[in-house]
C-alpha cells in the first residue's frame, strides 16, 4: 500500500468540509516537499479539503496583462495600391504566471507574451508590477519576467524536477480563466510524456479544468511543488473538456535556470537530425516494436559526430529515459545543461550499444560575419549573415541549413524596393553559389550596374528562383 501525502484530499464535488490537514503555517518562500502517497480509505478522508494546500500556493500564482499596438489599414481598397492609411490600437491579452523566486522571477507561456509592448504582474494581493522580459523561447512555449520587488522577499513555489508524476496522481490548476479572478480547479493526472501536441515538449496531460487564461498557470502536486505551467488545451468549444497540457517542471528549471545564467534560454543538441520509428521502419530495423528515434543525419564535428554516432543509428533512452519518437528525444536534450555527458543507448545493426555523448549549446559556425551588402544593385542595404545552428536555433530554422540569410531589410535602400524578406537565405547569384557573406559581397561588386540579375532564395523551405530588372 502506498503511504499517506502530506496533503490528502479529494476532488469529489459537493462534498462537506468536515476536517483539515493540519499543517505547520508556511512562511513566504518555499514550500517543503513531503514523500508520501495513498487513496482515501474512508468517507472520513474523502471529505478533507483542498484548502490548506491553495493557501499554501496560491500566492505564488499571478495575472499577466499584456498590450500591445496593432496597427490596420483604414480603407484596403486604397491599401491595395499602397496609399492606404493607417491606424493604431491597442490590443490586451490576459493570461496567469507563477513566481518561481523570492526576488520576482516569474514563468509564463511565451504565447502569453508574444509581441508585447508592454507588460504587468498582478500578484494575488492585487498589487501591481511592471515587468520585463529576461528571455522567451518560443519552441518550448515558455517565458521568463522579472518583476522589481524593491527588496522584498516574494512567496514562490518550488519546482518538481523529479520527473516522478504518475498517472492518476491529484493535481490542482491554479490561474485566471476568462479574467474572473484565481482559480482553482482539481483533477488526476491522465498522462504523462504526450508528444503529439508539440515538436518540442513532452506534456503533463490533466482533466483539472483549463480554459482560456489559464495558460502559463501554475499545476500543483499534493506537496504544494510546482509539477508543470498550464499551457493548451484541446476543445472544439474553446473551453475546458477535460484535456488540458502542462509543460513538465525539469523543462520550466532548465528554462529559468538558462534565463538566469544566459539571458536567454538554451537548449542542448547533439548535433543529429532524427526521426521517430513507425511500425514499418521497426521491422526492416530488426525491433520488437515501434520504438526510438533513427537518426537521419550527423551534423559534421558535432557532439553525435564527435561521439561516434552514425546513421541509422536507433536513439532508445538517453540517461535511463525512454525515448518514443523525435520530440521525446528534443524534449529530454533540453532539460540538460549545455556541456552534460548524456549516456545514450543506441540499436545498431541488430545489436543494442551504448555510448556518451556531450550534449551541448547548438554551434556557432561558420562565424555570422554580419555584413551590409553595398554598391549600385538590388541587395543594396541588405543585412546578411552566414548562417550555423547557433543562429538557426535563434531563428527557428532548420539547425542544418547553411548559406547566406538575410537578417534585415534597411529601410530607403535599393534592396528594399524589391521583395526581400528577413529570413530568406539566398542560394545563388548570377549562377554562382553563394555560401557566406564575404562572397556575396564579393560578386554583387563583380556584376556592379548591371541591369539584369537572377538570383535563387530559399524562403520557408520553397526554392525559388528570380530576375530582377533594375
Amino acid at each position: 500500500m502506498r503511504v499517506m501525502k502530506k496533503y490528502l484530499a479529494s476532488f469529489f464535488g459537493g462534498a462537506l468540509v468536515v476536517g483539515a490537514v493540519l499543517m505547520p503555517k508556511a512562511q513566504a518562500g518555499q514550500i517543503g516537499p513531503s514523500p508520501s502517497v495513498m487513496v482515501p480509505e474512508s468517507a472520513a478522508q474523502m471529505r478533507m479539503s483542498f484548502a490548506p494546500l491553495v493557501k499554501d500556493t496560491a500566492p505564488a500564482v499571478v495575472n499577466v496583462y499584456t498590450s500591445r499596438t496593432v496597427r490596420q489599414q483604414v480603407d484596403p481598397f486604397f491599401s491595395f495600391f499602397g496609399r492606404g492609411m493607417e491606424r493604431e490600437r491597442s490590443q490586451r491579452s490576459l493570461g496567469s504566471g507563477v513566481i518561481v523566486r523570492s526576488n520576482g522571477v516569474v514563468v509564463t507561456n511565451a504565447h502569453v507574451v508574444k509581441g508585447a509592448d508592454e507588460l504587468k504582474v498582478v500578484l494575488n494581493d492585487r498589487r501591481e508590477f511592471e515587468a520585463k522580459i529576461v528571455a522567451e523561447d518560443t519552441d518550448s512555449d515558455l517565458a521568463v519576467l522579472q518583476i522589481d520587488t524593491n527588496g522584498e522577499r516574494l512567496p514562490y513555489l518550488t519546482i518538481d524536477t523529479s520527473n516522478s508524476l504518475e498517472v492518476g496522481d491529484i493535481v490542482l490548476a491554479i490561474g485566471n480563466p476568462f479574467g474572473v479572478g484565481q482559480t482553482v480547479t482539481s483533477g488526476i493526472v491522465s498522462a504523462v510524456g504526450r508528444t503529439q501536441v508539440s515538436d518540442l515538449a513532452s506534456f503533463i496531460q490533466t482533466d483539472a479544468a483549463v480554459n482560456p487564461g489559464n495558460s502559463g498557470g501554475a499545476l500543483v502536486d499534493m506537496n504544494g511543488e510546482l509539477v508543470g505551467v498550464n499551457t493548451a488545451i484541446f476543445s472544439r468549444s474553446g473551453g475546458s473538456n477535460g484535456i488540458g497540457f502542462a509543460i513538465p517542471g525539469e523543462l520550466v528549471q532548465r528554462a529559468v535556470e538558462s534565463s538566469l545564467s544566459d539571458g536567454k534560454i538554451v537548449r542542448p543538441w547533439i548535433g543529429a537530425r532524427t526521426e521517430g520509428v513507425n511500425s514499418v521502419m521497426a521491422e526492416a530495423l530488426g525491433l520488437d516494436r515501434p520504438r526510438g528515434a533513427i537518426v537521419e543525419e550527423i551534423f559534421p564535428n558535432g557532439p553525435g559526430d564527435k561521439a561516434g554516432l552514425e546513421r541509422r543509428d536507433v536513439i532508445l533512452s538517453v540517461d535511463g529515459t525512454d525515448i518514443f519518437d523525435d520530440s521525446g528525444l528534443r524534449f529530454k536534450l533540453a532539460t540538460f545543461t549545455p556541456g552534460h555527458k548524456a549516456k545514450i543507448k543506441i540499436w545498431r545493426d541488430g545489436v543494442i550499444k551504448n555510448v556518451s555523448v556531450r550534449a551541448d549549446a547548438p554551434m556557432e559556425y561558420p562565424p555570422r560575419n554580419e555584413l551590409v551588402v553595398e554598391g549600385t544593385n538590388p541587395f543594396q542595404g541588405l543585412e546578411v549573415v552566414n548562417m550555423s545552428p547557433a543562429l538557426a536555433e535563434e531563428m527557428g530554422f532548420d539547425p542544418f541549413a547553411t548559406g547566406v540569410v538575410i537578417s534585415a531589410v534597411s529601410r530607403g535602400t535599393l534592396s528594399s524596393r524589391y521583395r526581400f524578406r528577413p529570413g530568406d537565405i539566398i542560394l545563388d547569384v548570377m549562377g554562382e553559389e553563394i555560401t557566406d557573406t564575404s562572397q556575396l559581397q564579393d560578386v554583387v561588386l563583380e556584376n556592379d550596374g548591371l541591369r539584369s540579375w537572377t538570383l535563387s532564395l530559399d524562403r520557408g523551405g520553397r526554392v525559388t528562383k528570380s530576375r530582377i530588372r533594375f
